[in-house]
């Protein structure tokens, strides 16, 4: 049925742009990270000229995790630039080149695709259902419990994760796979 969270279409894109894709079907969830890993990529993204922000005030780093087989670039995957915090990271961000913008994360071993929330309009961008890994998060910072706050990857995100992966049959392509993905970054 259309306009249903299965069959919902939202796109994300760059800050100009010229890098988009199409996110089709109800995400596996949104949630916000605060890793230190995403603290340390985000504030490393900000310092390059005229690039969006993805790291809050609070130090979290909010994402709408997509299965690989519901997204699709319409334009501009060959202007993403890989970046990974230790060159043998298994977690690798795509930034646009163009704009500087941060547009998603992947764990080159999963089935899933982390959209950096702020790439998604805001009218089509669902609310963070958890925030997880909150122990990282700066000190002094208190979190409101308008939603559950998770110091570690709660067994909620775990298995929203491994259904996800069940009904992929079980395949984790790379994100290199996916329709529309340019090969030539």
């Amino acid at each position: 049925m259309p306009g249903t969270q299965e069959t919902k279409m939202r796109t994300a894109s760059c800050q100009c742009g010229a890098v988009t894709l199409e996110l089709t079907g109800k995400p596996i969830m949104a949630a916000t990270c605060y890793c230190h890993s995403c603290q340390t990529a985000g504030r490393a993204f900000a310092s390059a000229p005229g690039a969006p922000g993805v790291v809050g005030s609070d130090g979290g780093t909010p994402y709408v995790l997509m299965r690989k087989d519901r997204i699709e670039w319409l334009s501009g995957s060959e202007r993403l630039e890989e970046h990974r915090l230790k060159p043998d990271s298994p977690t690798r961000r795509f930034v646009a080149r163009c704009c500087n913008s941060p547009v998603a994360l992947e764990f080159t071993k999963g089935h899933w695709l982390s959209v950096y929330s702020g790439r998604i309009p805001e009218d089509e961008r669902p609310p963070a259902e958890m925030r997880t890994i909150v122990g990282d998060r700066p000190e002094g910072v208190e979190l409101p419990g308008d939603i559950p706050n998770y110091r570690t990857p709660s067994g909620k995100f775990m298995w929203r994760l491994l259904t996800a992966w069940a009904a992929m049959g079980f395949r984790a392509p790379p994100i290199e796979a996916t329709k529309g993905f340019a090969q030539n970054m």
